[in-house]
């Protein structure tokens, strides 16, 4: 017996270290990280993008871990902070050798361009640009700043936009799988490389219709940051690939020469004493909003429309969603604040639910009626869902090669009775009530009955899409309808079909949300979607409040170390402040 207990306390020691002590720690590691760092009064920011970039922070704390990650948002709001700031003389960009999201490329492309108008200056880098993704947003943005540098003997290959699909109708015919999707209607082609073999005409049209344009876009920007005559610019780049040594005396590029070559050259420019910082830290030094009197709301979803509430059971869990409890629940809080004046929505996402994207719509019809208007700055994309939800805006501001539209509709599922049955596994189906009850069965395609109920269904659920849309644009239904159809569009195309109203960025929301409020001179922007602290995170992840807090106290008693007592003081000052409390700053020690 005495054995079994102190085998049993061993056992409840290293689960409490392992559930506790690791995240606990971690917490602790990203608390650190997260101290502003004091600026030098010449200070030159090194901006690196080399790593992914999701279009907004996320919301779980702990999503980052393990990867370098940034923000568009958090990058451009950093840079606009870095241009007021006397103590930053200029900023160093690492541009990734692939392809970025070319909405991406161009919202930080704006931000350096009003970062180099406050009379900073700012070298962009490369190692090398390589056809991978859509590279020429990547050039487009380098083309962007004071001086674009490439490293001796890089691959210049900036030459075009290409991209593939995987058709798999082929494959199933062999193995007996049957596709059985209902598309509203043939411009929606996310399910074509299940139904055919190749490129029907409407998915090819649009396709090559959108890279076309988004293609177009970037090297004119180009050309026009570059004081280049953009036909001349894109006959040289496409009669590539070339080298460096090449592409500096077709003057595409300004200078050669290695990243710490670079990097002295940023340094002198910033002044005497100068210093390089990482980015990051910089910006994690930014001040949350505070204040009174009028406000901007800004209301934040990025990733698939889903229902119900972000919940943080697993705060490791990567990914992002726009849950349309929280997204809603951050409109309605916006309407009830009384300094909220009007409300800048960023979206980005590629869809989903329509139930959650109605959800989300209805709050924003809800702040108009409240006389708060309502601006939509879409991201890399908002298009099917992401479009729902933006439809009855006051206003709508995109990039120009923002992927949007996309209205339309598609569902259904595979049937893999027969493959299955190749295998000697056999699905039987029992069921009481409706034929349409066993609509989505994968044992057997649908019957006539069930095709023609789900194709029903189909159709309301698009004529209610089609319906969302020529209300809030004042366009009529068969208007919209011609544009529709599932087709994307880009934030140019989309402006020109009355879809988009402005073409530009996050700050250009912000100044539509100012205007159609009445609002002058600058005004304070106020986050209002919900965020979860680390504390939070690992409450959700260990249960109740109390339970942690005990929990927490046994793995500081199991520790013996004093220093846990402080860092459990730590956390409790953090959750305070989380809360809106104000804290008092520990008491210096001699």
């Amino acid at each position: 017996m005495k054995q079994f207990l102190i085998t049993t306390a061993g056992v409840f020691a290293g689960l409490v270290l392992f559930l506790v002590g690791v995240p606990f720690l971690l917490i602790v590691m990203a608390a650190g990280a997260a101290k502003p760092t004091p600026t030098p009064a010449h200070a030159v920011l090194q901006l690196d993008l080399r790593d992914p970039l999701t279009d907004q922070d996320p919301i779980n704390p702990f999503a980052s871990l393990g990867r370098r990650s940034m923000s568009v948002m958090s990058v451009i709001e950093t840079l606009d902070r870095a241009g007021k700031d006397g103590k930053v003389k200029g900023v160093l960009v690492r541009l990734p050798e692939g392809g970025m999201a070319p909405a991406a490329a161009d919202e930080i492309r704006l931000a350096i361009k009003k970062f180099r108008a406050s009379g900073k200056s700012v070298i962009a880098h490369s190692q090398g640009l390589y056809p991978s993704g859509v590279v020429s947003s990547t050039y487009m943005l380098g083309a962007s700043a004071d001086e674009l540098w490439m490293q001796p003997g890089a691959s210049f290959q900036v030459v075009g936009l290409s991209g593939e699909d995987i058709f798999l109708k082929r494959a199933f015919d062999k193995y007996g799988v049957k596709p059985q999707y209902e598309q509203r209607h043939e411009y929606k082609n996310a399910v074509n490389p299940y139904l055919y073999s190749d490129y029907t005409p409407a998915h090819r049209e649009s396709t090559l219709s959108w890279m076309g344009s988004v293609y177009s876009s970037a090297l004119a920007t180009a050309a026009l940051d570059r004081k280049a005559d953009a036909g001349r610019l894109r006959a040289t780049m496409e009669a590539g690939p070339y080298l460096a040594e090449d592409a500096i005396k077709l003057k595409l590029i300004d200078r050669v020469g290695q990243v710490k070559e670079a990097e002295t050259a940023a340094l002198a420019k910033a002044g005497k004493g100068a210093e390089l910082i990482d980015f990051e830290k910089y910006m994690r030094g930014r001040d949350h909003e505070r204040g009174t009197g009028p406000a901007i709301a800004i209301v934040e979803g990025e990733g698939a429309i889903v229902t119900g509430h972000d919940g943080t059971a697993n705060p490791f869990a990567g990914g992002s969603a726009m849950h349309s409890d929280d997204i809603s629940e951050a409109l309605y809080d916006a309407i009830e604040d009384k300094d909220v004046k009007a409300i800048v929505f960023r979206v980005s996402s590629p869809g989903g639910s329509d139930t959650a994207s109605e959800q989300i719509l209805a709050a924003v019809r809800a702040a108009k009626a409240a006389k708060k208007p309502v601006v939509v700055s879409m991201g890399t994309y908002a298009a099917s869902g992401g479009y729902w939800v933006s439809s009855q805006a006051s206003a709508i501001v995109a990039q120009p090669t923002t992927l949007t539209g996309s209205i339309g509709v598609f569902g259904g599922k595979f049937a893999v009775g027969e493959a299955l049955g190749r295998f000697g596994v056999d699905v039987r189906h029992l069921g009481v009530g409706s034929e349409y009850a066993a609509t989505f069965g994968l044992g057997s395609e649908l019957t006539p009955v069930q095709r023609a109920a789900f194709a029903g269904w189909m159709d309301r659920i698009y004529a209610n899409f089609i319906a969302r849309v020529a209300d809030g644009r004042k366009l009529s239904p068969e208007r919209v309808g011609e544009v529709a159809k599932g087709r994307v569009w880009t934030g140019a195309q989309a402006r020109e079909l009355g879809l988009v109203d402005e073409v530009g960025g996050f700050y250009q929301a912000v100044d539509k949300a100012k205007s159609l409020a009445g609002l002058k001179g600058d005004v304070r922007l106020k986050r209002m979607t919900a965020s979860v602290s680390p504390f939070e995170a690992l409450e959700s992840a260990l249960g109740v409040s109390a339970t942690s807090v005990r929990t927490l106290a046994a793995a500081a008693w199991i520790l013996g170390d004093p220093r846990a007592k402080g860092l459990l003081d730590q956390m409790a000052a953090e959750r305070m402040r989380g809360s809106g409390a104000m804290v008092l700053a520990p008491t210096p020690v001699n």
